[in-house]
Order: structure tokens, then C-alpha cells, then sequence
């Protein structure tokens, strides 16, 4: 943790922020919980988030990836998705997020890959598929956010998200 972080935005989006003045690596983060949990997040867009998580350190008492880790990647990687298609006049808050834990894990990396169910006016649905080092599915998850309106109250926090 701590290095720079290269994530892979598409041109319209970094252009669009860039006007706003918002740091994009912050915003589009894993927030502080995610970065305690060391996720990195390598590409986003409305049409797919990949990020990866450590299985150390998140783990249960038996040694196996904990649920509510793949949980948190999840919900990440949902919700940066959510953001975009919400764009910068929307705030994207998750309603709804349901797991299924598949296998355990007790080493390496998971990879998560958000794609969209549904990107609607009001609400957006992703499903998170989140495999091992080995390509073996660990837990599919699928999350819907409501997406609502900036209020002036808001834009502060956003541009000093991270």
C-alpha cells in the first residue's frame, strides 16, 4: 500500500472531472476501508471495474478469505461503476448487495470484475465476479446503487474524497 496507483480511465471521463477540479484517483477509490484492506483498483469505467485484493490480512479464523472482505471489493468496485454512469451530477449510494461465496481461499490475490446488469436514470446494477490466482470464481456478488442528485452540500466532499 501506499504506491502510486495507476487505474485505466476512459478519455470523456478524466476530461470531465479534470474541468470540476477532482482528483479522480481519489474519488474513484477504494476509500480509506478498501485501502486498509489493500484494494487497488486497475480500470474503471461505466462498462467495467477490475481491482484486486490481498487474501492476507482479510481473512477469518480459519485462514479463509472472510466473506465480508469480498463483501467490501465488491461493493467497491460496484459502486465506482455506479459513479461513472452516474457521472459527475450524480452521487451513487449502494441499496442492495448480495453475496455468494463459491470457495475458500486462503492465499494470493482475488481479482474483482464489476460489469453492468442494468445503468438506469435512478439506479444502477452491477454483477461482481470475483475470482483466485487460478481463475477460480470465489464469490459472485451483485450490487444496485440509487443515483442521486449532487446537492450543493456535497460538492465540497467530493472534491476532497480519498
Amino acid at each position: 500500500m501506499g504506491e502510486q496507483q495507476h487505474v485505466k480511465f476512459p478519455q470523456e471521463v478524466i476530461d470531465e472531472y479534470a474541468a470540476l477540479g477532482v482528483d479522480l484517483l481519489a474519488l474513484f477509490s477504494a476509500g480509506h476501508l478498501g485501502n486498509r484492506m489493500g484494494v487497488q483498483i486497475s480500470e474503471a469505467s461505466a462498462y467495467r471495474v477490475v481491482g484486486t485484493m490481498p487474501v492476507e490480512g482479510n481473512t477469518q479464523p480459519y485462514g479463509l478469505l472472510h466473506g465480508g472482505a469480498s463483501a467490501v471489493l465488491a461493493e467497491t468496485l460496484g459502486s465506482i461503476g455506479s459513479m461513472l454512469h452516474g457521472g459527475s451530477s450524480k452521487i451513487a449510494v449502494g441499496v442492495d448487495l448480495n453475496c455468494t461465496h463459491h470457495r475458500g481461499v486462503r492465499s494470493g490475490l482475488v481479482t474483482g470484475v464489476a460489469t453492468p446488469v442494468h445503468r438506469g436514470r435512478s439506479t444502477a446494477t452491477y454483477e461482481i465476479v470475483i475470482t483466485d490466482e487460478h481463475d477460480k470464481r470465489v464469490c459472485t456478488a451483485r450490487l444496485t446503487c440509487m443515483l442521486r442528485d449532487v446537492r450543493p452540500a456535497d460538492e465540497e466532499l467530493i472534491r476532497s474524497a480519498g
